[in-house]
């Protein structure tokens, strides 16, 4: 073998682990736990409030035309949306919800993925058409139509501001001198002195650092003229952190569609049933009507979702007095002699569709 043999030699091929090999898989999941999807305000119990809102409202739902819709799924696809704008399950003998993955359009419609499903042995990965997984996505612009976003990334600058107004409050109580004091005491030796601030430093709450007064003596003055302890406690009621605290996790919950009367510590039983009724009405309901239209166009049958029924988001008297009065009508128009065709038309007058 000749010397240049020796720099022709061939390398041995180094080889490392897939994007999505198990690694890759249990680093984003890791990640997802932590930090969710736009890293910012996921950790906190306001968002994490309203993700459990949303959770129990889709585990609740009234499901008709599938049985691959069960509750299980149906809790991860609504937490899912909750912080990551969009939820695909993989369509097979059940829904497989899909962790990672690639698509291609047509038109801005997506027409085949790359999907990743996670296992605990290593993600497996395998390249389907769009008609052979479920793809339910919400907050998509006129620029992205295939991908969604989610609340937090909508609103990040109120994200960012519960997240930092919330870490350092955490801050403050985990750090700050707390109910300490500094006390003036007469001089004594200074051996003295040093074994008295060190029997009290790093005492939270106790009295941190003793404060000598033989300057005071030595000037003529009386060693506890407008002597008095002094608090090291910061004075947050000048910082505005209740009142920041409060407009920033009011924002991030109207971002999730709930009203942020729920939290008021005066919240009374009306004002709960109201906002029970507008996140279900104006905020789940649509999101279960993009979830059966998704279902029913890529399972084969008609798919209906109800999250109204269920959680009950209607006022119990006021159908009572609306069924009251629908009998009365009914009963007067009989009385009347109207038709069908008459009666009808007055439904539909009033906006009565069934």
């Amino acid at each position: 073998m000749g010397l240049m043999d020796l720099f022709r030699r061939k390398q041995p091929t180094e080889t490392r682990a897939v994007a999505s090999g198990f690694t890759a898989d249990l680093i984003a999941a890791r990640a997802e736990w932590l930090s969710g999807r736009s890293n910012t305000a996921e950790l906190t119990a306001t968002v994490q409030g309203c993700v459990s809102l949303w959770e129990s409202g889709f585990t609740l739902a009234d499901v008709a035309g599938t049985d691959m819709l069960d509750r299980r799924t149906l809790a991860m696809l609504a937490r899912s949306l909750a912080l990551r704008g969009e939820a695909m399950f993989l369509i097979r003998d059940k829904l497989l919800p899909v962790t990672d993955w690639d698509v291609k359009t047509l038109h801005g419609e997506p027409r085949a993925y790359r999907v990743s499903v996670s296992e605990i042995g290593g993600g497996t990965s395998e390249t389907v058409l769009a008609g052979e997984v479920l793809h339910v996505r919400i907050g998509s612009s006129p620029v992205t139509p295939w991908a969604g976003t989610a609340p937090l990334h909508r609103a990040s600058l109120s994200a960012e501001l519960l997240q930092e107004v919330e870490t350092a409050l955490r801050d403050v109580y985990r750090d700050a001198p707390l109910g300490s004091l500094i006390v003036p005491l007469p001089e004594g030796s200074a051996e003295d002195m040093a074994a008295m601030r060190s029997a009290f430093r790093g005492r939270r709450g106790a009295t941190l650092v003793i404060e000598g007064v033989a300057q005071q003596v030595a000037a003529g003055m009386h060693p506890q003229l407008g002597q008095r302890p002094e608090g090291l406690t910061p004075d947050l009621q000048k910082a505005m952190t209740a009142e920041t605290l409060q407009a920033a996790r009011g924002a991030v919950l109207m971002a999730y569609g709930v009203l942020p009367a729920l939290l008021n510590p005066a919240t009374t039983g009306p004002l709960v049933r109201e906002a029970q009724r507008h996140l279900a009405q104006l905020v789940l309901q649509p999101i279960a009507m993009l979830v059966a239209d998704e279902a029913t166009a890529k399972l084969g049958s008609e798919v209906k979702l109800d999250v109204v029924r269920p959680m009950q988001a209607f006022d119990h008297g006021g159908k009572a007095r609306a069924f009251g009065a629908m009998l009365q009508a009914y009963a007067t128009a009989k009385e009347a002699g109207l038709d069908g065709t008459t009666l009808q038309d007055a439904l539909q007058f009033v906006d009565w569709q069934e």
